[in-house]
């Protein structure tokens, strides 16, 4: 066994990132005083989407070793591991990571390698044994505390976000460095802007945009309230209005609840694009009572296998 019972189970890896990009050198960049900041944000915010969590793994510091940026990671439950590896091996936290790098530094495109060691074990090349990933992440056990620097940066996102939450939509000045100056244009000119960040059941989680997984175990686990889910969802969206939602009730009637959910949250993630988040459907869900529904999309329940 890979723990005692009544011990923690802690281990630690190191996440090696390179862009391919010849003008996008992200050591320099992290070097930066000035754009430091967006590189941990987007580092924090792609982690906490892989775990479902804004606290399923820990930074404790960052290395610069041109041409990678090196993240020493430290992992205190195996759950979280888990999850962690299972976004890094189907690609998701790459792009996750390649998504919130964009919209922090306000560039174009950011394309990544990535490359996970613990120890001497290169895990890239037994992804696919994950009971074996784990083992190697659990013998390598953290030789650090969490850098200063590292700590600094954390209580600074942390002020971030909290301004952000009490001030929802309004200009957020206080720690402004940690965001870029200009957005891509997609959030301008829409009053629901994406938050960082939303509260469920007293946890903070990353907002992210949904997923092909998400709107599965939607369609699959939402039942006969995919129309109410959708009336909720149409307060910010004008392609749920009445009589689409009615439409592809009698469209998809023989194909029974299923598809017709699957349709309703495909009209609503084509039509908002990046800002079909998870945090609105959270907030639909909650309203209707789907508070079981809403912690398996978060990933909070157990996985008995």
């Amino acid at each position: 066994k890979m723990a005692n019972s009544s011990a923690p189970w802690i281990g630690c890896a190191y996440l090696f990132l390179q862009s391919t990009c010849k003008t996008i050198v992200l050591p320099s960049l992290y070097e930066s005083s000035q754009k430091k900041p967006s590189v941990f944000k987007a580092l924090k915010l792609a982690l906490a989407d892989s775990t479902g969590s804004m606290n399923g793994v820990d930074m404790l510091k960052v290395h610069c070793s041109q041409p990678h940026l090196i993240v020493q990671l430290k992992f205190c439950k195996q759950e979280n591991c888990r999850r962690f590896l299972q976004s890094y091996r189907e690609g998701a936290l790459q792009e996750s990571l390649q998504n919130h790098l964009q919209l922090s530094l306000a560039i174009s495109a950011v394309p990544l390698e990535m490359e996970l060691k613990a120890g001497s074990e290169h895990l890239d090349s037994m992804l696919k044994d994950e009971d074996r990933c784990l083992e190697c992440i659990y013998r390598e056990k953290p030789d650090r505390l969490r850098d200063e620097e590292i700590t600094k940066l954390e209580e600074c996102l942390k002020n971030l976000i909290v301004h952000q939450s009490i001030n929802n939509n309004m200009a957020v000045k206080d720690c402004a460095s940690l965001n870029s100056p200009s957005q891509p244009g997609p959030s301008q000119g829409n009053s629901l802007s994406p938050q960082v960040t939303f509260t469920f059941q007293g946890q903070v989680f990353a907002n992210r945009t949904l997923t092909p997984d998400d709107h599965q175990k939607f369609a699959k686990l939402v039942s006969k309230k995919w129309k109410q889910v959708g009336r909720s969802l149409q307060k910010n969206c004008r392609a749920l209005r009445d009589p689409v939602i009615d439409n592809l009730a009698l469209e998809y009637d023989r194909e029974g609840l299923y598809e017709q959910a699957y349709q309703m949250l495909l009209r609503f993630r084509e039509s908002e694009g990046q800002k079909a988040t998870i945090a609105r459907l959270i907030a639909a869900l909650e309203e209707n009572g789907l508070i079981s529904l809403a912690e398996e999309l978060l990933g909070l329940h157990s996985n008995e296998d």
